[in-house]
């Protein structure tokens, strides 16, 4: 039977139930790698300010580096109700492998201050992870917008043809959502940087401890500054979390943009097979099922991040055995963003533009009415009027059943005389985005620019991530 850390107290072992109801090892086994590079630091400065002999501190750490290699290896399957937690397991391996000594491992902390150490550890390896899906995803949605830099498609409001973008620019639109993402993801770490190990169960330790030594170690820039906030602070998971609830929104509407451009009726891109499925009963569906199923796991996004909010809403400091339910939404949302990411990327990176079909799709000629309306204005019309103008114009070419560009100069006339002949020649799509001069818009120029900046930016970002070190003991 697995010895409780905490176990001398009791007189009776605990109820089957409660054990399957309490221990959390199928869940926090994940921190495996976290808990032991802490436990090193933590045995390095316990060595350090002499509460363990050199001899011993080297032999500990010895030890702890093989019961990691051990431990990776192990099927935890059948140990799951029998040791209460990953520190348990930790503990009792270390024991089998070097004896007595493993018993100094807990000396000076707690699992409070343990584990929202090696947390953090956790998170500030895994964003290292996600920051660079991310940045793959931003080539792929580059690559294609570079390989179609000329390509035309309606740009929609209210998803109704509204004025023509370049299909890069559309593009471009989520390497910029994306962009913030990294941002948000990069950004938590500096709010990760603060050390909790030492902070004991809630009060610090009496014991000469040297916690400035151990946040150094572990990579931190300095010790958490109150120990009852160190113990009980999750804020940083609900953070973790919220973040990525807004890259899995950026990635399901990106999803429903694709399944739109690849439906019959639009017929903008095709999919790869690698991402798409049939029917079991329909013979001729090719279905874009992987990007509904991103729409449909963004609401489990949403999920984790209302469990952690509300696990943490009603507790009193500090440590409260609540704050065990943290970890699984956390762990969950992190690795559902990160493969979303990976099959996005993917999505991205397979599909085809079909040209023919964008061309097709700007025969709309009311795409041009906010061209007529600038027209007007840049004869000297005040915008009220011109916009008057083209409104009547538009509802004059619908009721003549006709479209805008099928209309003589003499029907333009009718609405304002300040149409001059020239205004035939704006019914010509590549006319209508060299048009656009306003800064971030859709101008080929601008957006060739904006493409150039891009990948030389996320080819820097790329290599220093890859360069960064992942923090260690």
């Amino acid at each position: 039977m697995s010895q409780k850390l905490w176990g001398a107290r009791f007189k009776e072992d605990l109820h089957p139930a409660a054990k399957c109801f309490s221990y959390s090892l199928a869940t926090d086994y994940a921190l495996l790698s976290s808990d032991v590079k802490v436990s090193m630091a933590h045995v390095s400065m316990l060595g350090k300010v002499g509460l363990i002999s050199k001899q011993d501190t080297k032999k500990m750490i010895r030890g702890l580096w093989q019961i990691l290699a051990i431990l990776k290896r192990k099927d935890i399957s059948a140990l799951m109700l029998e040791v209460e937690d990953i520190h348990t397991l930790i503990q009792e391996t270390l024991e089998k492998k070097i004896g007595k000594l493993a018993k100094k491992l807990h000396t000076a902390r707690s699992r409070n201050d343990l584990v929202a150490t090696s947390t953090r550890l956790y998170v500030i390896n895994k964003s290292k992870a996600l920051a660079l899906r991310i940045t793959q995803l931003q080539s792929a949605l580059l690559r294609q917008a570079e390989k179609n830099e000329k390509v035309l498609v309606p740009g929609y409001t209210h998803l109704q043809h509204a004025q023509i973008v370049l299909l890069a620019h559309h593009l471009l639109a989520y390497v910029e959502m994306f962009r913030r993402d990294f941002e948000r993801v990069i950004s938590i770490r500096e709010r990760l940087s603060e050390c909790p190990l030492g902070s004991g169960a809630l009060a610090g330790s009496g014991l000469p401890i040297d916690r400035a030594y151990v946040a150094k170690l572990l990579g931190f820039k300095r010790p958490s500054a109150n120990s009852m906030d160190a113990v009980s602070d999750r804020d940083f998971v609900i953070e973790t979390i919220s973040h990525l609830a807004i890259l899995m929104m950026h990635a399901s509407r990106l999803s429903e943009d694709l399944i739109l451009w690849n439906s019959s009726e639009f017929r903008f891109v095709t999919l790869s097979d690698q991402y798409s499925t049939g029917s079991s009963l329909m013979p001729h569906k090719k279905n874009p099922d992987m990007l509904e199923l991103i729409k449909g796991r963004t609401g489990e996004a949403y999920g984790h991040l209302m469990s952690v909010l509300t696990t943490m809403k009603g507790l009193p400091l500090t440590y409260n055995r609540d704050m065990q339910a943290d970890k699984k939404p956390l762990f969950e949302a992190l690795d559902l963003a990160e493969l979303t990411l990976e099959v996005l990327t993917g999505v991205i990176g397979t599909m085809d533009v079909n040209k023919e079909a964008c061309q097709q799709a700007l025969q709309d000629s009311f795409l041009y009415a906010t061209d007529l309306l600038e027209y007007l204005v840049g004869q000297k019309v005040a915008f009220r009027d011109a916009h008057d103008a083209v409104g009547r114009l538009v509802q004059y070419a619908l009721d003549s059943h006709t479209h805008l560009s099928g209309l003589k100069l003499v029907d333009f006339q009718k609405f304002s005389p300040k149409f001059k002949k020239d205004v035939l020649d704006i019914f010509e799509p590549q006319a209508s985005v060299a048009r656009k001069v306003s800064s971030g818009s859709t101008n080929p120029k601008m957006v060739k620019a904006s493409i150039t900046k891009w990948k030389k930016q996320i080819k820097q970002t790329s290599a220093k991530l890859r360069k960064s070190r992942q923090f260690h003991a």
